[in-house]
């Protein structure tokens, strides 16, 4: 059995950095939506990519995608979203076994109240405890981990994914 390549000193504090960096940010944008809009961080990144589309929305499949959650978990958001009136599904007309995901104007509303807030503790948390060139590097560091993860890894010698 061959031995585990194990992390060195620089590693281990870039791991154990990213895990409190984010499990700490994670919790405090969930208590900010919660607090001030009554949203999940999963309901509000929903609205954001149903805002996103020229027609605010999306079919459910490429909406859990984009959210990275699984389908029974999206179905379970839009299902509190469509409660409180902020989206709504509509049946895709060439496709049987499909449903859309359409923001509302309440919806909408709902967004617009919360970005503002959401977006200053980002700002607050996240990019003012970095200079820009930290910024940069950060940025192209973890989009290369997630293209990982998504299984659509860049090769290792080729520029930085943007």
């Amino acid at each position: 059995m061959d031995e585990p390549r194990w992390l060195s000193q620089v590693e281990m504090r870039a791991w154990q950095g990213f895990l409190v960096a984010s499990s700490l940010m994670s919790r405090r944008v969930e208590q900010q939506l919660k607090s001030h809009e009554g949203l999940s961080h999963p309901q509000y990144e929903v609205l954001v990519r149903l805002s996103a589309t020229p027609d605010g929305e999306l079919r459910m499949t490429e909406l859990a995608d984009a959210v990275l959650t699984s389908k029974s978990g999206l179905t379970y958001q839009i299902t509190q979203l469509e409660k409180a009136g902020l989206v709504r599904r509509r049946d895709c007309p060439t496709d049987v076994r499909g449903t859309f995901a359409v923001l509302t104007e309440e919806g909408r509303r709902a967004l617009h109240d919360a970005a503002p807030g959401h977006v200053a503790l980002v700002r607050e948390l996240f990019i003012d405890a970095l200079e820009p060139g930290q910024i940069a590097l950060l940025a192209d560091a973890l989009e290369t981990v997630g293209h990982r993860l998504r299984g659509d890894d860049p090769s290792p010698s080729g520029p930085p994914v943007r």
